[in-house]
């Protein structure tokens, strides 16, 4: 990996955590069979929204950038500005298509809960039930320099890993020899751009890397401590199993069909390609290729889809997933889990007694996403839900607001700027002025 793209700990989880001209896009119709949608607010409903947007891709090195915001099942107001890459004259847009990278944690953590919802899992239930490799999980005694290990005092369960509680690491996180072994089984769950793929000799499945990862110790007993990690991923193989059907699969018709997210995939289909967004790294004021738009590893299928950081998507699949989430389950006509389930993985799902310092910002942990455990004067209320990207990419729900966002650019490091934090003043700042 090149050495500007090294991201070290407390940056990535901070990305990970928090949070040409300007053009008002126009909203795309109800999906089919359900009731004539409310118009979408104007852009003039969103003005400090609507002029960060604009100073953003002014005063950077990249091309360019969008948000999507509404309140309740309104339709969203998308706030777009310049060209998915340097070198293209095709304007960003509501279907211009985004690497979202950990945003597809979220989405992966809800999968969950839909069976959870159906009693087809259990939040508690022992994940070696579905997945025997994971019968006697082992935990290191001194990570740093060996990886001798004990027993895990307890089983790893489904809520172990929608909250990054079940003892596992990350490539970007984890030291010491057990990160020597996860890059030697290839366990990298992600590809950032055409020099930084998984390895060609890694799992080719959701089964292989499940299997994999089962041979190698924890970093802490589960439920002990949040520890940032692969735990979205190996959830990709517990849904399969449960569901008895493929992970992607599971997602494109339980979730994104019935949702109309028709540009939210894994590949992005050479139908599609000519709608993909460039990815940057910002050094010293200069933006760098770090995957184009045409010709990006997306264009090619993945070894095994990641339920961590593998999904492409489009403002408005996004913003639709958001919808949902805002409607308890529900928008539009849409219904993919009770209102009971939705409002259980947007509530603080972390098991008792774990250690939450390893979080930037220690807080409430739902299904794949932060749930916030306190309001933030003038800005998000208790309850809100949601998470980033890698590539600078925020959203969120915040029922206690009525409101939902969220912003697509691609850089890297997601700090390179703070756009992510700065749309989410900026939407607030509306909020006020209009209430």
């Amino acid at each position: 990996m090149p050495q500007q793209l090294v991201i070290d700990r407390r940056r990535f989880l901070l990305g990970l955590g928090a949070t040409t001209g300007l053009a008002l896009i126009g909203c795309s119709p109800a999906p089919r069979g359900s009731a004539a949608a409310p118009e979408a607010a104007p852009a003039s409903a969103w003005p400090a929204t609507r002029a960060y947007v604009e100073s953003f891709v002014a005063s950077q090195p990249i091309p360019g950038a969008i948000v999507a915001v509404g309140r309740g099942d309104e339709p969203p107001t998308y706030l777009a500005a310049g060209r998915v890459a340097l070198d293209s004259t095709v304007l960003v847009d509501a279907n211009s298509l985004w690497r979202v990278y950990s945003m597809t944690k979220p989405v992966t953590g809800i999968a969950a809960m839909i069976l959870v919802g159906e009693g087809r899992l259990g939040l508690d239930q022992n994940i070696a039930e579905l997945l025997p490799e994971w019968a006697s999980p082992r935990v290191l005694t001194d990570p740093a320099t060996s990886l001798d290990a004990r027993p895990a005092a307890r089983p790893i369960t489904v809520r172990h890993l929608l909250t990054h509680t079940a003892g596992l690491g990350y490539t970007i996180i984890t030291q010491g020899p057990l990160l020597a072994e996860y890059q030697r089984l290839g366990l990298t769950p992600a590809h950032l751009g055409p020099d930084m793929q998984p390895r060609p000799d890694g799992p080719q499945s959701l089964d292989e890397f499940s299997r994999r990862l089962a041979t190698l110790p924890l970093i802490a007993d589960p439920g002990a401590r949040w520890s940032y990690s692969m735990s979205l991923d190996l959830l990709g193989r517990v849904i399969e199993v449960a569901a008895g059907m493929p992970f992607e699969r599971f997602l494109a018709t339980r979730m994104f069909a019935p949702l109309g997210m028709n540009d939210t995939f894994f590949q992005v289909p050479p139908d599609k390609v000519a709608r993909m967004t460039a990815n940057y790294t910002i050094a010293d004021g200069r933006a760098t290729v770090t995957d184009p738009a045409r010709g990006s590893v997306y264009e090619a299928e993945p070894p095994y889809p990641f339920g961590g950081a593998g999904l492409v998507s489009s403002a408005h699949d996004y913003d639709r997933f958001l919808a949902m989430l805002l409607g308890e389950g529900e928008t539009q006509g849409a219904r993919i889990m009770s209102a009971e389930t939705a409002r259980l993985a947007m509530s603080n799902i972390v098991p008792d007694g774990t250690d939450m310092t390893g979080m930037f910002i220690p807080t409430g942990f739902g299904a794949g996403g932060r749930v916030s455990s306190v309001a933030m004067p003038g800005g998000e209320g208790v309850g809100t839900y949601g998470w980033s990207g890698a590539a600078g990419t925020h959203a969120w729900v915040d029922r206690a607001n009525n409101v939902r966002a969220a912003g697509f650019v691609q850089h890297f490091p997601y700090d390179a700027t703070d756009f992510g934090q700065q749309i989410a003043r900026a939407i607030y700042a509306d909020l006020a002025a209009a209430a």
